[in-house]
């Protein structure tokens, strides 16, 4: 879900507002993009949804003074689970993709250059880990004697804290090639393991209904 605090005011009679794939009309007090926002975060309330998409002319996030059309879509309760899962996907491939990236700059750059990098991408990647932990326990099913949802995050999260200490010695040697193998040695095989977890969830989640009307 993108939110947008921009406050400016939209050409008179020429906005286009979707929701869920339908026209909706404004009242006339409804003229700055907070107060739109929150008119049809009321809206999806009342049908017991929740937006997960609000985009401004075709942007997720808009800083334009002016804007022309509003598309906006909404998810059930019900889908939260199978979203938050989609979520972390996206931000697990978001950050294999960028330390795939780091993995050749580290090389042709200046070690403090190649360290900054790899400390800026450090604080990401614990988002997708984030992202699980507001899964109910219930949604990866019982647990049967093994260990439960919330202390496999605990132990993923201690697992990423052993890595970057790991990539944090290489930093240390000031050696770019050092640096550029963990990353590509010990980095991108967790984030493949974790990509690979997520998967799966991904498909329990979408096959659970199909299963459950056998």
């Amino acid at each position: 879900m993108c939110s947008d605090s921009n406050d400016s005011s939209f050409p008179e009679g020429r906005l286009e507002v979707m929701l869920d794939g339908q026209p909706v009309g404004l009242p006339p007090q409804r003229r700055s993009l907070t107060a739109i926002r929150s008119y049809l975060e009321s809206l999806a309330l009342e049908q017991q949804r929740i937006i997960w998409l609000f985009s401004v002319d075709g942007d997720a996030v808009s800083s334009a003074g002016r804007f022309l059309r509003i598309t906006c879509q909404t998810i059930g309760l019900d889908k939260m689970p199978l979203q938050l899962v989609e979520n972390a996907i996206q931000q697990t491939k978001t950050a294999h993709a960028e330390v795939q990236r780091a993995v050749s700059q580290v090389m042709i750059n200046e070690a403090a250059r190649g360290h900054e990098l790899w400390w800026g991408l450090a604080r990401g990647l614990k988002e997708p880990l984030l992202t699980l932990s507001l899964l109910p326990d219930a949604v990866c099913g019982p647990a049967n004697g093994s260990a439960s949802p919330m202390q496999l995050r605990r132990w993923q999260l201690e697992q990423l804290a052993g890595i970057i200490q790991e990539v944090d010695r290489a930093c240390e040697t000031d050696d770019p090639t050092a640096l550029s193998d963990a990353l590509e040695t010990r980095v991108l095989p967790w984030l493949e393991g974790l990509l690979d977890t997520l998967a799966l969830l991904r498909f329990t989640l979408r096959t659970e209904p199909e299963t459950a009307g056998r």
